[in-house]
């Protein structure tokens, strides 16, 4: 059996499956019930100076029959004492002492603040800190959370401030509410942090009642922007742990977020670089024994390739991951239809007809049986009617070899400027 435990900047954890700093883990009771089930970690609820909620917090989006595709929130922080929280963690690792507690914090970009807290929090003794800058909501209006995210030069200053008293890893968790997270990753590690976790919640509105004009949720007939989380986010999540996966000046290990549902969804984030991964919609969605299949399958994977330990998989898939221009302009695919499996539904050909490129051809054979059938060379090899098949098997996509050698937009460029530059030269 693979071995599934994880160090992450010094914390370590029995398996890589971590519940995310949200209402999972709003209180003791909770995380433990959590570890119980089989949690590796636990990122506590953000603590803070006391706040007050309102009333109604969650949105859900649904999709073609898939409730909670995306899920949206306007909670902010915990509105629970601090001091009953931090005798809550200590009790809590009390109780569980190989299992990862990380307090995640968020105060005023004040040096005293991030000092005070810090020490307080270090200790009950958990086993690491995450400073919020991506909260979205509620809290950015006060100068915290995704203000201080957006502004590389104050996540810098504000983690450079909590390492001078730190000992225990410091996390820092990045909005993805900005143009580009390295930016704000390489400031975190600027500052000193040991490792960075992304991504936080999306600026979101989750719907309009169509009935009433009602924002959805709202609170007493207004609404705000909120923090949007689960499935729909996880291509946004996956891009951005690889952008700073493969970005050599962010050197430190990746906790990944956004939309993590199974364990299939686990894997393909530790491909992509990180070292661990947290989860939030997921278990609310369908609770906390949900990690009991994603620590079965994870171990089924490895096992199945001979894999020893989950480590060994982290960050495998990102030098795979490129730019546009570094991608081979001589390298094809076509369709093929496979008719034996193929029930004529004719969506492909409504998708290439009225959106791609007119390809798939609507024929009939000598018994007057209809079938559809692609055009190879006119294929751009585009995926749309794979993607749109209903039947699995019905569309192959299949390289066609090609005569000319591999070229990127990249070579092509520095080729033609070459060229240019030679004729300049003759003439000269």
């Amino acid at each position: 059996m693979a071995d599934l435990s994880i160090n992450l900047a010094g914390i370590k954890s029995p398996n890589p499956f971590w519940l995310a700093s949200a209402p999972p883990t709003n209180s003791g009771y909770q995380v433990q019930r959590a570890f119980e089930a089989g949690w590796g970690g636990a990122v506590w609820k953000t603590l803070g100076d006391p706040i007050l909620n309102v009333s109604s917090r969650f949105a859900a989006v649904s999709f073609n029959g898939q409730r909670v595709a995306g899920f949206n929130n306007i909670e902010l922080i915990t509105d629970r004492p601090l001091d009953v929280n931090l005798k809550e963690i200590y009790e809590t690792k009390k109780r569980f002492p190989n299992h990862a507690i990380i307090a995640s914090l968020m105060v005023e970009p004040k040096q005293e603040k991030w000092h005070e807290i810090v020490k307080r929090v270090e200790d009950v003794g958990v086993d690491g800190l995450e400073l919020n800058f991506g909260c979205p909501h509620g809290m950015a209006e006060r100068g915290m959370g995704a203000a201080s995210g957006q502004v590389p030069a104050l996540v810098e200053r504000q983690t450079f401030w909590v390492k001078e008293v730190a000992k225990t890893p410091v996390i820092v968790k990045l909005t993805p509410n900005i143009t580009d997270i390295t930016a704000t990753a390489e400031a975190a590690v600027n500052g000193g942090a040991d490792a960075v976790s992304m991504i936080n919640t999306i600026n979101s509105l989750a719907g309009v009642d169509l009935d009433t004009w009602n924002t959805i949720p709202h609170v007493a007939g207004k609404g705000a922007h909120g923090g949007y989380c689960g499935p729909a986010v996880k291509p946004i999540a996956l891009n951005m742990v690889a952008e700073c996966a493969r970005n050599s000046r962010i050197n430190v290990p990746i906790s990944g977020i956004g939309g993590i549902s199974n364990w299939q969804d686990a894997v393909e984030f530790l491909l992509m670089g990180a070292t661990g991964v947290q989860v939030c919609t997921a278990a609310m969605h369908h609770g906390f024994r949900i990690v009991e299949d994603m620590i079965e399958g994870l171990s089924h994977y490895l096992d199945s390739k001979g894999i020893a330990s989950v480590s060994d998989i982290i960050g495998k898939s990102v030098s795979r991951y490129s730019d546009w221009g570094n991608l081979d302009l001589n390298y094809n695919i076509v369709a093929k239809i496979n008719t034996d499996v193929c029930i004529n539904c004719n969506k492909c050909h409504i998708a290439c007809e009225d959106t791609s490129h007119q390809c798939i051809d609507m024929l009939t054979d000598a018994n007057g049986k209809s079938y559809l059938k692609v055009r190879e060379e006119d294929c751009v090899g585009c995926n749309l009617c794979s993607i749109v098949c209903p039947v699995d098997g019905a569309i192959d996509m299949i390289e066609v070899p090609s005569e000319l050698p591999p070229m990127t937009w990249n070579q092509r460029q520095a080729a033609l400027k070459l060229k240019a530059e030679c004729k300049v030269d003759i003439k000269g």
